[in-house]
């Protein structure tokens, strides 16, 4: 499973890591540059990659995350298109991941940044459901957690 993109402020990538080591993911890799991943990643129990194809080689799931606009205007990133270039998921690279490999994304997507439109619209992805229904699942997880029954 491969955690990728802007993951240095992104609350939903340290969610999805305590969320997927809790729940007995195998190996869990956090990828993106080295000015978007936080040292401290590395004691949270998951591999930190620095490029796009050892994070998500063989991987089983590829979970994007959005490049925030002020990233990209900052010193942390060069430019858009620099970082799609080298973390920007196409079908060519998804090839890397196992042949199954779903693909997901919180939204809102970047097109053309950090996925290309063909993944976004393409077989492996289950971004639209995971969109649709995150809410709905997430409110129903925090009510079983607090103990009320759903």
């Amino acid at each position: 499973m491969a955690i990728v993109g802007d993951v240095l402020h992104s609350r939903v990538a340290r969610s999805d890591i305590h969320a997927l080591t809790t729940l007995g993911a195998a190996e869990v890799r956090v990828v993106g540059p080295k000015t978007l991943v936080p040292g401290d990643f590395g004691p949270m129990g998951v591999r930190v990659c620095h490029t796009l194809q050892e994070g998500i080689q063989d991987a089983d799931v590829v979970i994007m995350l959005r490049l925030q606009n002020e990233r990209m205007s900052g010193a942390l990133l060069p430019s858009s298109q620099e970082f799609f270039q080298s973390f920007g998921l196409t079908p060519e690279r998804l090839r890397w991941a196992k042949p199954d490999a779903i693909v997901m994304h919180p939204g809102p997507i970047n097109r053309g940044v950090e996925i290309d439109s063909q993944v976004v619209d393409g077989q492996q992805s289950v971004i639209l459901p995971q969109v649709t229904f995150g809410i709905g699942v997430r409110m129903a997880v925090l009510s079983i957690v607090a103990g009320n029954e759903a």
